[in-house]
């Protein structure tokens, strides 16, 4: 690098800074996105107005969407969907873990 003339090394340094940039951008990037999706179904819970919902409406959302977010998890290991006890029995556990 040190036979290399001025001009080469500026240049060679300018795109580094760049590179450094742009990584940088995207693991900010991927923090924000992950955080996004991990939004629980309790956050999720607003009305059309925006308000938070509460009482029986937000109770009856929460479990809707812990529901949703467990039917389609609920399959075997030959990838069959799950039916009868089995079903009932999954669902249970993953919408209380959820």
């Amino acid at each position: 690098m040190r036979d290399m003339p001025p001009f080469y090394r500026f240049h060679r340094q300018r795109n580094e800074d760049k590179m450094k940039k742009i990584i940088l951008a995207l693991v900010f990037s991927s923090f924000a996105f992950g955080s996004a999706m991990a939004a629980s179904c309790d956050t999720m819970a607003v009305s059309k107005d925006g308000k938070a919902l509460s009482g029986a409406a937000k109770s009856s959302f929460v479990k809707k969407c812990k529901s949703d977010a467990c039917e389609g998890k609920a399959v075997s290991k030959d990838g069959k969907p799950l039916s009868g006890a089995a079903k009932n029995s999954f669902m249970q556990k993953c919408e209380k873990d959820a």
